[in-house]
C-alpha cells in the first residue's frame, strides 16, 4: 500500500489536464479488474463483474486530479504569471518550488518580496496569486520556445516518510482514495461477490464534481459510495476533524442514504473495523454530492479518510486509515446481493 500510495502522489495531474496520468493509472487496475477503459472526459473506469446475469452494479469512486495553477502570461523579462486551478491558498505559495508541464518539464521558483524591501504593514499581509510570478532561471526567449499560456503547473513536494505509519506529500487528496480503489478490487478477487463493481478514478473534482458526475451517469449504478478525505487535526483546528490513526470516517446527512450509513457502520462493527462518523448537514465538498442526485438518484455513501493540511504539498495521512477504510468497503461489497432494494427502502 505504502508503494502504490507513493507511486500516486508523486503523478503530476491537475484538473483539466488528467489525461497526463490517466493512462497510468488504467495500468495500475488491470491486474485486478476484467476490464478498464478510460471515457470521453478521461474517467478511468475499472469493472470486476461477478459473472451473473443482470447482476446489480455497485459504483465505488475517488478523484485523480490534484489542485494547481496555469500559465496565465510571460512577461517580457521571462516572468510567468498565473492562475489557481481549484482550491489553492495563496499563503503557501511564496518560496515554493512548481514544475512547469510546457514542451518539456521546467522547473521554477514562485518569488516572493524579501522583508528587508517591505514597506511598512505589507509583512502582515498575505500576498495576492496577481503578484506573484514564477522564475524559471530561463531568459524571455527560452521561457516561449519551452511554455505557453495555458501550460499547468504542478507543485513538485516528493512523497516522504514521517514517524509511524504516516505519510506526507502533494495530492494525497484524493489519491489516497484511489489507493484504496485498487486495494478493494485486489482484495475482491478473494470472494466470489454477488455484484458488479465498477470502480471509478474521477476527473475534475476539484472545480466542480464532473468526472463523477458523468461517469455516474453512464454507468447508472444502483449505488455509490464516494472515497475521499476528512480534516485531520492539527494544532489549530480540531473541530470537525479527525486524529490521524482513528480509521474510516463514515459520514451520514441529507447527502448519504441512510440504509448505506447503516450497513457500512453494522459492516464496520461485523469485522472490528476502527471507524469515526462525520455528520454533515449538507454539501459535503465531495463527489458524494453531485452523484447522488444523477438520473433519478442514486443511493449514495461516503467514507473518508482523515487528512493533516489539506490542499498544501504536505498533505499527510496515516497508512492505517488507508487500510481501515478499503478493508470496509471490501466487506461492504462482499456482503452485497441482488436483493439489495429489500433493505434500502426506507
Amino acid at each position: 500500500m505504502k508503494d502504490l500510495l507513493e507511486k500516486l502522489s508523486n503523478m503530476r495531474g491537475i484538473s483539466g489536464f488528467e489525461y497526463r496520468i490517466n493512462g497510468e493509472i488504467a495500468e495500475l487496475f488491470k491486474p485486478y479488474c476484467d476490464e478498464v477503459s478510460i471515457d470521453t472526459l478521461g474517467n478511468v473506469i475499472a469493472v470486476k463483474r461477478c459473472g451473473k446475469e443482470n447482476a446489480k452494479k455497485v459504483l465505488i469512486e475517488a478523484h485523480i486530479d490534484e489542485i494547481g495553477l496555469l500559465v496565465s502570461g510571460i512577461e517580457e523579462n521571462g516572468f510567468i504569471s498565473f492562475v489557481n486551478v481549484g482550491g489553492v491558498d495563496p499563503r503557501t505559495l511564496p518560496s515554493a518550488e512548481v514544475v512547469i508541464h510546457g514542451k518539456k518539464d521546467i522547473k521554477g521558483v514562485i518569488g516572493a518580496k524579501p522583508p528587508h524591501l517591505q514597506s511598512a504593514g505589507e509583512e502582515s499581509k498575505s500576498a495576492k496569486l496577481c503578484d506573484m510570478v514564477i522564475d524559471t532561471g530561463l531568459s524571455a526567449r527560452e521561457v516561449e520556445e519551452n511554455i505557453s499560456i495555458g501550460d499547468s503547473i504542478t507543485l513538485p513536494q516528493s512523497f516522504g516518510e514521517l514517524l509511524g505509519s504516516k505519510y506526507s506529500g502533494k495530492s494525497i487528496d484524493d489519491r489516497a482514495g484511489v489507493a484504496v480503489l485498487a486495494e478493494v478490487l485486489k482484495s475482491l478477487k478473494k470472494f466470489n461477490i454477488d455484484v458488479d463493481v465498477y470502480a471509478v478514478s474521477a476527473v475534475r473534482e476539484e472545480v466542480g464534481g464532473y468526472g463523477a458526475m458523468t461517469a455516474s451517469y453512464a454507468i447508472n449504478p444502483d449505488i455509490a459510495v464516494a472515497i475521499d478525505v476528512c480534516h485531520g487535526v492539527t494544532p489549530d483546528n480540531s473541530y470537525s476533524a479527525y486524529e490521524l490513526g482513528c480509521g474510516c470516517v463514515v459520514t451520514c446527512g441529507p447527502n448519504i442514504h441512510p440504509k448505506i450509513f447503516e450497513r457500512l457502520m453494522e459492516t464496520a462493527k461485523k469485522y472490528n473495523i476502527k471507524t469515526e462518523i462525520d455528520v454533515d448537514g449538507g454539501n459535503t465538498g465531495t463527489d458524494a454530492w453531485v452523484m447522488q442526485v444523477v438520473r433519478s438518484g442514486i443511493p449514495t455513501g461516503l467514507l473518508s479518510i482523515p487528512l493533516k493540511y489539506m490542499h498544501t504539498s504536505v498533505e499527510t495521512a496515516d497508512l492505517s486509515d488507508i487500510k481501515a477504510t478499503a478493508d470496509l468497503l471490501t466487506f461492504f461489497i462482499q456482503g452485497l446481493d441482488d436483493e439489495m432494494e429489500d433493505w434500502l427502502c426506507l
